[in-house]
């Protein structure tokens, strides 16, 4: 009896470890390319003329930053992420991958806290983030961080943000969500849900609670 549970224990081991390797490889750059196709997704709802300065909050190892300075190139970026122990990157590797891709002379890159971010009110003209807001241990709600976000773009900017907004445990309601933005300034804003069902390069064995189910994208002018 106790042969056969750890037998089936095994499998299940073997079978979780199978899912994983299959879904990294499916993310990664150079191999599966869906975060590159998720990137281009947030970019592509960038409603930007490349005219002056872009936030990435959250950068990790900088692809993202990366791309917007391909997609911009008159744009300055500034490319901020809190690091950490826990993440296999850091700023050297940011700064290495910029130089590779030759554009480190329009990336300013530097330690902080989306929840606290380090910037004036206005201060970008343009602002993105992707899968970063639900990671921010600082601030227990989410919104506020979102919220952050928002606060240093200028009056006229432009952002395009992507996160788990459809996971109501993270975010609540977001259709109140947005109407709240609305009240409080936010001239243009637009969402759209659940993004792993409308998306056709994101395949469905990703799309379980633990990986990227209820993925969202909030985009617009301030």
């Amino acid at each position: 009896m106790i042969t056969g549970l750890l037998g089936v224990a095994g499998v299940l081991v073997l079978i979780e470890a199978i899912y994983m390797y299959v879904c990294h490889e499916t993310f990664a750059f150079g191999k599966g390319n869906m975060m590159a196709w998720v990137h281009q997704h947030l970019v592509d709802h960038l409603e930007w003329d490349g005219e002056g300065t872009l936030l990435d909050i959250g950068c990790g190892a900088a692809a993202l930053t990366v791309r917007c300075a391909k997609a911009f190139p008159n744009s300055q970026i500034t490319a901020m992420d809190y690091w950490g122990v826990e993440w296999n990157y850091a700023k050297e590797q940011c700064e290495k991958n910029a130089r590779l891709e030759r554009v480190e002379n329009r990336i300013t890159f530097q330690k902080g806290d989306a929840a606290k971010l380090e910037f004036e009110d206005g201060t970008f003209d343009a602002a993105v983030s992707n899968f970063v807001f639900h990671e921010v241990r600082t601030a227990k709600d989410k919104r506020k961080v979102v919220k952050e976000a928002l606060r240093v773009v200028k009056k006229g900017g432009v952002f395009s943000f992507q996160d788990m907004f459809s996971q109501k445990a993270l975010y609540g309601d977001m259709e109140e969500f947005v109407r709240e933005l609305k009240a409080e300034g936010i001239s243009d804003i637009h969402y759209i849900g659940n993004l792993e069902k409308k998306l056709d390069f994101i395949p469905g064995f990703v799309t379980m609670p633990w990986m990227i189910s209820g993925m969202g994208i909030i985009y617009g002018r301030k």
